[in-house]
């Protein structure tokens, strides 16, 4: 190890006095949509300041991009990066079988060509003989490398506070009574309500509420089932939320290219894939060069840094929007557009997809449970870097991943015996990282 590589450690490394016990149960929460500042006002937020004075808050988790579902709710529970798990969108297309993705909602979004690019998590638990239950959690329906969780509450639009309540229940009873071994609950009413009146609304404020409502109802639960000693609960989110101007900030494309030249189009918003015509692809490409508060790529040329551009499902054009911007081919098609009025376009304030990196996208990470430290304050943590975390609660080992928090030895630097890792992840890059100190 090169002395450039320990000042590095010196800088960011953080102690933990033990390993997690593997016979401890995981619970899980994805909550979609939920940005990472949408717990600030801790005062009021009862059931949230009990977790975070008992846990680990870190600053904010940055999402892979792009910062939409699928890809995120896939990296979550992979590790990698979307281009190596292959979930690139939530409306995704294979120009050589011409099938679709529709965020889950057709038949052919089960097969399996969208999801064995990787393993998720609950994949890897069963085939190792363990047990999991997952409510409402896109995906658990879905037949994977031949694999199915023990137990599979398929997903719902939109499920209710009863839904979720019922849900924290079921899962803590299967946890406790040993039928599982880790339980993943999907909540979606954060993003739906920060879509429909945006991320700063009465509306939205509301919804956090009635979520913290039933984490203080989780926290009673759990001490009445004595299993403060027995279960680690991590809750998470797969990105945020930024305000929409309808009016004044709608790319129309058909005022730039001729639509009849493009063989397909999939998705409207942050982020569009286009695949014109072979003879229209330069003329099309050099038109939306010229569109402002928009950039285009051509496949190749997408920037490393999104890890995107060698996803099997990327089209040859990719158009990317500038934060509040929202892309269609002519917004009179928007299903929620009637005559372009403010009125009827109003009901979506708030939208998520953008560059990874702008700061409405970010989501949060708590943690909470005997393996955890308490009252802990971590720094900034990416969507691929919580496969890891889970892995190491849990006592696996984890796959293959683009995460940070990988294989684990001990260096002595000054007087400290601390904890760190070195990982090596799959474009052969080192990693190092501070982020493992949540660990008690």
């Amino acid at each position: 190890m090169t002395r450039a590589v320990l000042n590095i450690l010196a800088a960011f490394i953080l102690l933990l006095s033990r390993c997690c016990d593997a016979n401890r149960k995981l619970l899980v929460f994805l909550i979609d949509g939920f940005r990472y500042d949408y717990m600030d006002d801790l005062q009021n937020l009862a059931g949230f300041r009990e977790i975070v004075e008992n846990g680990v808050k870190v600053d904010y988790i940055t999402p892979d991009f792009p910062s939409l579902s699928y890809p995120n709710y896939y990296s979550l529970m992979t590790g990698r990066y979307c281009e190596v798990h292959q979930m690139t969108g939530n409306y995704m297309w294979d120009k050589d079988t011409m099938k679709e993705f529709l965020i889950g909602t057709n038949s052919d979004s089960r097969l399996p060509m969208w999801w064995d690019g990787s393993e998720p998590l609950w994949v890897t638990m069963q085939k190792l003989g363990k047990r999991v239950y997952m409510y409402y959690w896109p995906g658990c329906e879905v037949t994977i490398l031949g694999v199915r969780p023990t137990f599979c509450e398929e997903y719902v639009y939109n499920p209710s506070e009863k839904n979720l309540t019922d849900s924290m229940e079921s899962a803590l009873n299967v946890l406790k009574s040993n039928k599982a071994d880790m339980a993943g609950i999907y909540y979606e009413k954060i993003d739906v309500e920060g879509h429909h009146f945006g991320p700063r609304s009465p509306e939205i404020q509301r919804a956090i509420r009635s979520l913290d409502q039933a984490f203080q109802i989780l926290n009673q639960k759990i001490k009445e089932k004595n299993m403060r000693d027995d279960i680690n609960v991590v809750l998470f989110s797969d990105h945020g939320m930024t305000d929409l101007k309808w009016m004044e900030k709608v790319i129309e494309l058909d005022k730039y290219i001729d639509m009849s030249h493009i063989i397909k189009m999939m998705d409207r918003g942050p982020v569009v894939s286009l695949w014109p015509k072979q003879d229209k692809f330069e003329e099309i490409y050099q038109n939306l060069s010229t569109v402002d508060n928009m950039n285009v790529y051509k496949k190749q040329e997408i920037p490393d840094r999104f890890h995107y551009k060698n996803g099997r499902f990327v089209s040859t054009l990719t158009l990317i929007a500038e934060p509040g911007w929202f892309i269609t081919e002519n917004k009179a098609k928007l299903p929620f557009w009637n005559n372009g009025t403010e009125e009827a376009g109003g009901w979506q304030h708030g939208w998520h997809g953008y560059d990874n990196e702008f700061m409405d996208m970010r989501g949060f990470f708590l943690a909470q449970g005997p393996d955890f430290k308490m009252n802990f304050r971590a720094g900034p943590i990416r969507t691929v870097d919580v496969y890891n975390v889970l892995c190491k609660t849990l006592g696996i080992e984890p796959l293959p991943n683009n995460g940070s928090i990988g294989v684990w030895m001990y260096v002595r630097i000054g007087q400290y015996m601390a904890e760190i890792q070195l990982f090596e992840n799959l474009e052969s890059e080192v990693l190092i990282t501070h982020r493992a100190g949540f660990f008690s």
